[in-house]
């Protein structure tokens, strides 16, 4: 099943009221460094400190009385899991969460401060698209992808939709929009979204170094599955391979895809909160992390530019450490 932009604004209508449209910042020291107007899109400030939220509660949302009683169960390393216990939450209904044992204790503990159960899991050892499988088929549970899915793409789309009206109401037009890319939800939805309003803008999406599976799939013409040899700073973006939704519309919306690396990621962090004064997690810092680098060839001089900093729940102690510059 594709998405349209219909399905976008259908989403925007079941959102209103449940997530925050959070409105669009500015910093005139970060757009005097590039030579940039820079219109930032904070989801940091979002409900559950992410993007997710938007996708999750789209799709919660539409689920009939009889899937409500029998609940939803997700995978995931920290951001789609709260999204989707804080919707089951709001909506009624049980979710079961299964997580990566080593996945930042702020997100699991928020997780499980959202009413849902967890179910840890060793990523080395363990198949969680398989844990999930299975206790949902014992429950008679909805199994919520945190990307793969039509409803939880529309949902993200939503601020791309936000993000093209709000730079409109202060008198401009992108020239770029740039957002980050794990499995590709949050990326597909923007990007349909902004085609959709505004076809001249260009679109450049971002992915942690050894994680580029979505630039390595863009080059070949076909989905690319990665064998990760290490871990990234950018725990929400390890993704080995981009969905088989996701990746079509990224084929057909996206200019480019910028790579970053740790120490890149980690300079935007330590940017972001010492000049943006906003703490952003890894992978939400990734847009920032490659127009500070000078990684971004369609950041023209003079461009106005829409940035997502897409989470901002990084564990404390990471977060001290990036700031001491020990990583």
């Amino acid at each position: 099943m594709s998405v349209v932009f219909a399905d976008i604004e259908a989403a925007a209508g079941r959102l209103k009221g449940h997530a925050i449209e959070t409105q669009l910042i500015e910093s005139p020291a970060l757009n005097e460094r590039l030579g940039l107007r820079v219109l930032i899109k904070p989801e940091t400030l979002q409900r559950v400190g992410a993007f997710k939220f938007r996708g999750a509660y789209n799709r919660l949302s539409q689920l009939s009385a009889e899937q409500r009683r029998a609940g939803v169960v997700a995978f995931s390393s920290g951001n789609h899991a709260q999204g989707v216990a804080l919707a089951a939450r709001l909506l009624g209904m049980p979710a079961l969460i299964v997580m990566p044992a080593d996945a930042p204790s702020v997100k699991v503990e928020a997780t499980r401060g959202y009413g849902a159960e967890i179910r840890l899991y060793d990523r080395l050892t363990e198949d969680r698209v398989a844990i999930a499988a299975e206790a949902a088929a014992m429950r008679g549970a909805v199994v919520v992808p945190a990307f793969d899915d039509p409803d939880i793409i529309a949902g993200q789309g939503t601020v791309g939709l936000e993000l093209v009206a709000q730079a409109r109401a202060l008198g401009c037009e992108l020239d770029l929009v740039m957002a980050p890319v794990g499995g590709g939800g949050l990326m597909a939805g923007t990007s349909l979204a902004v085609r959709a309003l505004s076809p001249a803008t260009e679109i450049v999406g971002v992915e942690p170094a050894g994680f580029d599976d979505t630039a390595k799939s863009l080059k070949a013409g076909a989905r690319q599955l990665l064998k990760p040899t290490t871990r990234s700073l950018c725990d929400a973006l390890e993704t080995p391979s981009p969905g088989a939704l996701t990746f079509p519309i990224l084929q057909m919306t996206l200019a480019d895809i910028a790579v970053v690396d740790d120490a890149e990621v980690a300079e935007a962090m330590r940017y972001a909160f010492q000049v943006l004064k906003l703490v952003v997690e890894p992978g939400g810092s990734v847009c920032l992390a490659a127009l500070l680098a000078g990684k971004v060839a369609q950041a023209r001089p003079g461009a106005t530019v829409g940035l997502v900093l897409s989470g901002g729940n990084v564990d404390p102690e990471l977060f001290a450490q990036v700031l001491r510059h020990e990583l």
